[in-house]
């Protein structure tokens, strides 16, 4: 393997004490975020042999990438943490399956996360579950554009799916933002689409298809494989023509990974900065958060989901994809206002 450094930044701080660091040249800004700072940076060097240093955020790194302003995303602002409110149209998905059985039922749970605090709006037609098979394009299409139809102006709109005709059909009914598990992967057409049109895209990571990604993951170290994975997907968008400004990352929690990869993961959000993109991290309800908590129902994995949405926050997470917005909004702004009481409006 070929000698290659990594910078993870470590020593957080938050509020006004990140503000007074970073002016004063002693912490950077984490991803960009003007309150949440970092004072150190864990070297890591990987090769013939893995070495890890941890020096003073000082000590004349080049820090850009991890500490720019992201640009906005689908017409938000990135500087601060946006919530991503889930609308599955699914009879099938691994926590919600089946409860949004018509296209009214999905378009009023749209509208009530949209009440609850939802930034935007993932609308999906088809599961990504583990163990799932596709479906073809005309009935994933029958499932989510009534509902994105029906919330067109209510609220930013995502279409998570893998296949370009869906993508089109879409964002000709009022999607703008294309959500793909397969890091446009899986259809040949989808690039050159999300590039022709313009259309901001998230690029998730994951380690094979849905229906055998569970089976045997490996990894050499979880954390960089989905690093260089995420980079490599980056380049490949990027040579297809899709503006850099305009991709947003997600290391795929749960795609291909064991439980205990998946908290290698989280405990290792920062390094993701690096890639110089908005971080989406989506960890709600899923199987590693039962296997921590307890909590063996994906539907009473709400009190660790919102532990964890909480610590990917801190770690500069640009946007959380979460079942349960007025919960993690509560949550979000209780440890917000904590950790920055100057900004809060009290």
């Amino acid at each position: 393997m070929a000698r290659k450094t990594y910078l993870r930044p470590l020593g957080l701080v938050f509020g006004n004490d990140a503000r007074s660091l970073i002016a004063a040249g002693r912490a950077g800004a984490l991803g960009g975020h003007s309150h949440i700072g970092f004072s150190h940076v864990e070297v890591i060097e990987r090769g013939t042999s893995k070495r890890r240093d941890i020096v003073p955020y000082t000590d004349g790194l080049m820090l850009d990438h991890i500490t720019m302003p992201r640009p906005a995303f689908g017409g938000l602002e990135m500087s601060q943490c946006r919530i991503m409110g889930i609308v599955n149209v699914t009879p099938d998905s691994f926590s919600d399956g089946g409860m949004l059985d018509s296209a009214a039922a999905a378009i009023s749970h749209g509208r009530q996360l949209t009440e609850e605090g939802a930034d935007i709006l993932d609308i999906g037609g088809e599961s990504t579950r583990p163990g799932s098979d596709t479906i073809d394009d005309a009935e994933e299409c029958a499932r989510v554009l009534p509902v994105i139809q029906g919330l067109r102006g209510v609220q930013v709109i995502s279409v998570d799916t893998r296949k370009a005709m869906v993508m089109q059909s879409a964002l000709e009914a009022g999607a703008t933002i294309v959500n793909d598990v397969s890091a446009l992967g899986h259809d040949n057409a989808s690039a050159p689409l999300v590039a022709a049109s313009g259309t901001p895209v998230i690029l998730m990571h994951a380690q094979g298809e849905p229906k055998t990604m569970q089976l045997n993951p490996r990894y050499d170290d979880v954390v960089l494989d989905v690093y260089d994975g995420l980079a490599a997907k980056i380049e490949l968008a990027v040579a297809a023509g899709i503006v850099r400004g305009n991709i947003c990352i997600d290391p795929g929690l749960g795609f291909g990974k064991t439980f205990a990869q998946n908290l290698a993961l989280m405990a290792g959000l920062t390094l993701f900065h690096g890639l110089g993109a908005p971080l989406l991290v989506g960890l709600s309800r899923k199987g590693f958060v039962g296997a921590v908590t307890g909590e063996k129902p994906a539907s009473a994995r709400v009190n660790g989901s919102i532990g964890g949405a909480l610590q990917a926050a801190m770690q500069g997470a640009h946007i959380l994809r979460v079942h349960d917005v007025k919960a993690t909004r509560a949550a979000l702004s209780m440890f917000t206002a904590s950790n920055d009481p100057d900004s809060a409006d009290v």
